[in-house]
């Protein structure tokens, strides 16, 4: 039905700018500047999913809104205030390196705000009951970002902002965060390991990002032993691993947990054409995790389902499997066909790997239980 989908979205984010890189290194020495801007985490992944979203009509048949942007009071819940300044002062000279893999430029302290922002917006407008589910084309992306320090292109924790807003708010209880972004959401799980009431899960290609990290160990700290799960995938992981890995591992867990709400932090670098992963997502793949995520929150928490937008930098493919998940939370079919999607489906393991994949599944759901 029009409208009971939310997206929220600002033309600011597209603004955030990295300085020159090729891919994710500084140019200079023996890196050759780009032909264009160079920098993996480029707006046009996300500008092209709103263009692809306008000219397939999606657009009409959702509820579409920007927001403001966050709150002083709002970082301050998850962000030290020193951290803060720390950002600020550098945006407001021009930018430069908040961290090794954290560049920003001038204004990138305000965007990262309004991206912030739109999750807030979009978790309060699911939380309110204006809209049945909803998506922040958030960007910058947060789930990288610790408390206290700039990580993989995240400058604040989006997610976790928007959640403490909702609990200040709405005295919200337990939330579930779903991660499968192809990188670690090594942010999201320090902020949280320490705490019961949100279940934290990270679907990831092992030993990708954070360099060399895999994770099925750190299960949580203290009252939050046992609320964070890691879910590495060997590199070459495809679609039948992940809806098993969903399957098998992550709805059981949701079902133990009984959340009130489910936020997913919706990356799309698990694509089989990413340049900065080895997975072989494609868009039926991210239709049908959806699709899965969607039936448990309506199982759960009356249907209350957020995303939030985090990696992805395949340009011209990353739109198609933003596109599925739309019109999946919206139960909407455009006219849009993936024209990758044939080749993608070819390119999934073979035989004999795809039975290793099967068996390591099973080991790690053996060992998470």
């Amino acid at each position: 039905m029009k409208g009971t989908t939310g997206f929220f979205f600002d033309e600011l984010c597209f603004w955030h700018s990295a300085g020159m890189h090729a891919l994710v290194m500084p140019v200079g020495g023996w890196v050759q500047p780009p032909a264009a801007a160079g920098f993996a985490e480029s707006p046009e992944s996300k500008r092209r999913l709103k263009c692809l979203m306008d000219v397939s009509g999606l657009s009409r048949q959702l509820t579409l809104r920007t927001a403001e942007p966050a709150s002083e009071s709002d970082l301050l819940r998850v962000h030290p205030e020193a951290y803060l300044q720390r950002f600020k002062a550098l945006s407001d000279a021009g930018g430069g390196a908040l961290a090794e893999t954290a560049p920003i430029g001038p204004g990138t302290y305000e965007i990262a705000k309004l991206s912030a922002g739109l999750a807030i917006a979009a978790v309060d407008s699911v939380m309110k009951g204006e809209v049945r589910n909803a998506y922040s084309l958030s960007r910058p992306p947060g789930h990288h970002c610790l408390a206290d320090q700039a990580m993989g292109f995240c400058f604040l924790a989006n997610i976790p902002i928007a959640i403490e807003a909702a609990k200040a708010k709405h005295g919200l209880g337990r939330v579930a965060i779903i991660d499968w972004d192809v990188h670690h959401g090594n942010g999201t799980q320090s902020i949280y390991e320490q705490r019961g009431d949100v279940l934290t899960i990270s679907m990831h290609q092992e030993n990708c990002f954070p360099p060399g990290y895999s994770g099925v160990e750190d299960r949580g700290v203290g009252n939050g032993l046992g609320f964070n799960i890691n879910l590495p995938l060997p590199a070459g992981s495809g679609h039948e691993a992940y809806l098993q890995a969903m399957r098998d591992i992550v709805l059981p867990a949701l079902e133990r947990f009984a959340p009130e709400l489910i936020v997913v932090a919706c990356g799309y670098d698990a694509n089989g054409v990413d340049p900065l992963a080895r997975m072989l997502l494609h868009s039926d793949s991210f239709r049908a995790m959806t699709a899965l995520l969607k039936e448990a929150a309506e199982r759960h928490c009356d249907g209350r389902l957020v995303m939030v937008h985090e990696g992805g930098y395949a340009e011209a493919y990353v739109p198609f499997c933003g596109l599925a998940v739309l019109e999946e939370m919206a139960d909407i079919r455009t006219a849009v066909e993936d024209p990758m999607l044939p080749l993608l489906q070819l390119q999934q393991p073979a035989r004999l790997y795809s039975e290793f994949l099967k068996g390591y599944v099973e080991n790690l759901a053996m060992r998470l239980a």
